[in-house]
């Protein structure tokens, strides 16, 4: 489908990645910013959902690669994690091809808004790490697999459930958990653009410019994790689950004729 891409939306979308980068660096989220703004740009929901995936590896390679060389994230301790993810995704961007995906866009909206609760409420979440509930390899094999398959069938806020799994059974105090959040988030990007890209739905130029303005946002994001951690991290992770939320209800049942 042509598309007529004017200065004016190059740099419109180029600002819009660069502000989602850095939201979804910190607490996820930033394809609520992207996806409307692609679809406003005149792409269909397919392509939009596929090359909002092109645009998002830019952020989240950047931000991995940032807390990589900060130390916060070890990529052989990882290793098994990672594939699982990779592979989850790619069965679920091939899946929601063939599958209707009513039911989760039903009960999604409450499972965000259930995150950012248990974010503003658990005491449990801090800086420190915690009692690991689950091994590398039941984490890899379930929390991993389960949320990378999500990833690749719907989408939105698999950066907060990546969070909430390594708070919760990895034991990760929150910047530690952010950072590996990330670090999977890229390879579930990864694993649906391949598919997306064998179905040949993405707008590569368009995406291409919004890489490199999440790549922008999700680098100077990732030095907000480092050095603010638990004080910026906590309370956006539960105003982008709100908005997430609010967002995906107004969707469903035109709550607000504006959103």
């Amino acid at each position: 489908m042509p598309l007529e891409l004017s200065y004016e939306l190059i740099a419109l979308l180029f600002g819009v990645a660069m502000l989602a980068g850095f939201i979804d660096a910190i607490a996820g989220g930033g394809g609520l910013i992207t996806i409307p703004a692609l679809m406003w740009a005149g792409l269909p929901p397919t392509a939009a959902l596929a090359t909002n995936k092109l645009q998002a590896c830019g952020g989240s390679f950047f931000a991995s690669l940032y807390f990589v060389r900060k130390g916060m994230v070890k990529l052989d301790e990882l290793k098994l994690a990672i594939a699982c993810a990779f592979v989850g995704a790619a069965i679920g961007t091939i899946a929601v091809q063939m599958i209707d995906t009513a039911f989760l866009e039903t009960l999604l909206p409450f499972l965000i808004l259930a995150i950012g609760g248990y974010f503003l409420f658990s005491k449990k979440i801090s800086e420190e790490d915690k009692h690991q509930v689950f091994t590398p390899v039941m984490f890899g094999f379930t929390a991993a697999f389960g949320i990378g398959l999500y990833d690749g069938f719907f989408g939105p806020g698999t950066g907060s459930f990546f969070a909430l799994a390594f708070v919760s059974l990895a034991g990760f105090g929150l910047a530690k958990a952010t950072a590996h959040a990330k670090v999977l988030n890229f390879s579930t990007n990864i694993a649906s653009l391949i598919f997306f890209a064998i179905g040949g739905k993405v707008f590569w130029m368009i995406g291409g410019v919004m890489l490199v303005g999440q790549a922008i946002g999700a680098t100077l994001g990732s030095r907000m994790v480092v050095t603010k951690g638990t004080k910026i991290i906590k309370p956006l992770v539960v105003t982008m689950s709100i908005a997430m939320s609010v967002k995906l209800l107004s969707t469903q049942y035109d709550l607000f004729f504006w959103v």
